[in-house]
């Protein structure tokens, strides 16, 4: 326990726990957008996992993970726009309509695996990148400043999404039409083109968290490499009240928590496994529960819109 408790493992636990939410920062911020706009996406974890192996195969093909991460936006965008075709043109019931693109995703994801790859093949993914003169600062820096170009992305999307939303025309457009879309719609905003783009940004973002997985983490595919992180991600979204600071807060203390766990059973410390394993679980279930009170949801969140109606 004594060496559990050195400085060197201490920086392992957030430098690991950084990279780790990764996924479910970028996930996250793309399911509040879509939220915002007043659609809920729960087909966030088959939209990861189409955005793994779409970044996995093209890796695999051309050797190129840049191209990995180009292939597996454009499916992001391709699945959000079934969601949005789906949830906002021909109005299904939200949760279902994520349900079954959920379904879709895994299933389609699973299959193509079988079909052109079938066995554990490994990739050349993405190196960690060290940042001049910043990765030299004594433990900030092997913590924040020494990970791969996924990681930094989505730790700057943070403050970015903060400008988006709350600073241009834009973001105002979308909170308008997540709050009350006959009032945005009476003053000229299109409703259904913004939850549109929201859908498919949202799409390329869970995406772009999937190929995460694959080429900037395990450089590898293999079922389920998902593992329930979309779901988490949208639990984030609540528990960060709709903001991506909230967002980042949520995403870094499951991190921890699972890098936590992760550093204990490596080291072979006389804890609990089981315990260890839903550690991260744990901790996110108990924050839900103190951070419960005021509703910050958009007014409008799940409500299909039609002209001439209110909400």
């Amino acid at each position: 326990m004594e060496g559990f408790m050195s400085i060197d493992i201490f920086i392992i636990i957030l430098a690991t726990g950084v990279r780790l939410a990764t996924p479910f920062l970028l996930a996250a911020l793309g399911e509040m957008f879509v939220q915002r706009s007043g659609v809920y996406n729960l087909g966030v974890e088959g939209i990861m996992m189409m955005g793994a192996f779409a970044g996995f195969f093209a890796t695999l093909q051309q050797g190129s993970p840049l191209l990995g991460i180009i292939v597996s936006l454009a499916i992001g965008a391709l699945m959000g726009l079934i969601m949005a075709f789906v949830s906002v043109t021909f109005k299904a019931e939200q949760g279902i309509s994520g349900i079954g693109l959920y379904m879709f995703g895994w299933g389609l994801s699973g299959l193509l695996f079988r079909l052109y790859v079938g066995g554990v093949t490994s990739i050349d993914g993405l190196k960690p990148i060290a940042i001049p003169m910043l990765s030299d600062i004594p433990l900030i820096g092997q913590v924040l400043f020494n990970h791969n170009v996924l990681v930094y992305t989505a730790f700057l999307l943070v403050p970015l999404s903060g400008i988006i939303l709350y600073k241009t025309s834009w973001g105002l457009n979308v909170r308008a039409v997540g709050n009350k879309p006959e009032a945005a719609d009476t003053l000229g905003v299109s409703v259904v083109k913004i939850r549109y783009q929201c859908l498919i940004v949202g799409g390329m973002l869970a995406a772009l968290a999937g190929a995460f997985l694959t080429i900037g983490q395990a450089n590898m595919y293999a079922d389920n490499i998902t593992a329930g992180r979309g779901f988490i991600a949208i639990a984030l979204v609540y528990f960060g009240r709709w903001s991506p600071w909230g967002i980042l807060l949520g995403s870094l203390l499951f991190s921890m928590a699972d890098s936590f766990q992760s550093m204990v059973q490596v080291l072979g410390i006389n804890f609990p496994y089981e315990l260890a394993v839903i550690l991260p679980y744990m901790v996110t279930i108990i924050a839900l529960a103190i951070s419960y009170g005021r509703v910050w949801a958009p007014a409008a969140l799940g409500k299909p819109y039609e002209r001439g109606t209110r909400g």
